[in-house]
């Protein structure tokens, strides 16, 4: 393959080495920078601040200092300012799309898709700022009256993972935005400027200074930075997407000051093939859920159960379509796979293989790191034979590694889907309509795709299959969030994920009655 294209902007001025605090761009305190590196290269292509604990205060304050004021805006301005930033990330598409694929290592076609998904929330929260709505009842006394107000809840910080950091930043902001909180951004190390980007797009959108502030760091001091985010005392709210391991650690730093958090953590999402379903419509599902971004996303399909009168058919369907896919990096026109964003996802991939051979799992394609590639490039891999002793059975991937498991019965299939600590998303393919119904209501997941669901077309998957692609039905106007160790909350939807970001205060109102005027 040839070399990666260099990153060139249409708009250079949205490439930021800084931070954003109170509406101007700033370096750390003690001047230091880490390296920001191209996975699909391993290049060091740029550099942002290295914050640490001493200069985490300023941002906080400067968050407060700007609630006091933005909570008094009207939501009607703030609707307006949240569709001023949906229309300039509009025409910024190309740009962010850029600094995604050289963050993350994505397919442009991929990177795309990322910021058009992101746009939803943009878009809905605008909607969703204006349809905040308290309540008024006349309670057991009857000269009374019960008011109920929604008031937004004050500083909030999100912290974001580095798979959607585009997607991730705006459903997390727009949602504070619209409630009238200030928000404090803590990019992942991997991927801060496609959220600095998008921060230069708010100030431009007519967003005040300190009404949205990114604070930058490297990995070693990610964790210290992230536990004064939560633990300051004008912090109210917390936001993170990531790992059930560092989620937990998120919430018991929250618990000092007993603040909001919502949490969006692993998943290890089944994906159930009975014997009445549609392969086709299946196939073309799983190829999204289980290789876009090579494999690296919670929602993704992991555990794929299929029963045993269509297992053999359709193993050789999946492995036929899994061959077509372009491994490479994602500036080249023929890529439909990409890097994945860290070299530590490569070795966790050869460890859940080995352990799956090792334990009687076949290898039916891929299996290897693509070593004639210079960046973190591993072969998409399909293994059969799988059974619940195995890490992958146990584990999220997080990387291009799919698991074939044949089951007999619809009780068998639910037992071994819901053997996991995680429950995020699930998914199945039945034409049974009574089954769907046991299903929806049996499969521990906070999100389920029944048979369908469109997913935001990526790219034309690989050649022979339908560019009508169904998958995971993510979508702004959908609740997303998940039960047991995937996390509580929910981002997105209807009402739900405005109310993370708002109080609710309650007044008693005695009515005289005429004969006392």
């Amino acid at each position: 393959m040839s070399n990666p294209l260099p990153l060139r902007l249409d708009d250079p001025s949205l490439l930021h080495g800084a931070s954003l605090l109170h509406g101007k761009w700033v370096q750390a305190q003690e001047q230091q920078k880490f390296a920001i590196e191209d996975p699909g290269s391993r290049q060091i292509f740029a550099h942002c601040p290295n914050n640490r604990l001493q200069d985490v205060d300023q941002y906080v304050e400067s968050a407060h200092i700007a609630f006091l004021e933005y909570r008094e805006a009207n939501p009607r301005e703030r609707a307006k300012r949240l569709l001023n930033w949906h229309s300039l990330i509009t025409n910024a598409r190309s740009d962010i799309a850029k600094l995604i694929v050289y963050e993350t290592g994505k397919p442009m076609t991929e990177a795309l898709g990322e910021v058009d998904y992101a746009l939803g929330f943009a878009w809905w929260f605008s909607g969703e700022a204006e349809r905040v709505r308290g309540s008024v009842a006349q309670p057991s006394v009857s000269n009374r009256r019960t008011l109920v107000i929604k008031q937004p809840i004050g500083v909030s910080v999100a912290l974001v993972p580095w798979n959607f950091p585009v997607a991730m930043t705006i459903r997390k902001a727009a949602a504070a935005l619209a409630a009238g909180c200030s928000m404090i951004v803590k990019p992942s190390p991997e991927t801060p400027l496609s959220t600095l980007a998008l921060a230069d797009l708010a100030l431009r959108a007519g967003f005040k200074p300190g009404v949205l502030n990114i604070i930058t760091t490297d990995n070693e001091n990610t964790p210290i930075v992230s536990e004064r985010l939560c633990k300051h005392p004008l912090v109210r709210k917390v936001t993170f997407t990531g790992s059930t391991a560092v989620g937990s650690i998120i919430a018991k730093h929250c618990s000092d000051g007993l603040k909001k958090v919502t949490l969006e953590l692993g998943g290890n999402g089944p994906f159930l093939i009975f014997d009445d379903g549609d392969l086709d419509q299946a196939l073309a599902a799983l190829m999204i859920l289980k290789w876009r971004t090579a494999g690296q996303a919670c929602t993704h399909a992991n555990r794929v159960y299929v029963q045993s009168g269509v297992y053999d058919k359709f193993l050789p369907m999946l492995v036929n379509a899994t061959k077509k896919i372009q491994v490479g990096h994602g500036t080249a026109k023929d890529t439909t796979m990409g890097a994945l964003t860290t070299s530590r996802g490569l070795t966790k991939m050869e460890r859940h293989i080995a352990d799956a051979v090792s334990k009687g799992g076949q290898i039916a394609y891929g299996g290897k790191r693509l070593t004639s590639l210079s960046g973190n490039f591993f072969q998409p891999t399909i293994i059969s034979g799988m059974t619940p002793s195995m890490l992958t059975s146990q584990e999220e991937i997080f990387g291009p590694l799919l698991g074939l498991y044949r089951f007999e019965t619809e009780e068998e299939a639910v037992q071994m889907a819901n053997d996991t600590s995680m429950g995020l998303a699930a998914y199945f393919f039945t034409k049974d309509t009574s089954r769907s119904w046991r299903l929806l209501e049996s499969l521990e997941a906070g999100m389920i795709g029944m048979n369908t669901g469109k997913a935001t077309i990526i790219h034309p998957i690989y050649t022979g299959l339908s560019q009508n692609i169904l998958g995971n039905a993510s979508a702004a106007e959908s609740p997303f969030g998940g039960i047991k160790s995937s996390g509580y909350g929910k981002e997105a939807g209807k009402d739900v994920a405005i109310e993370e970001y708002l109080i609710s205060k309650t007044g008693t109102l005695t009515v005289d009655p005429i004969s006392k005027l």
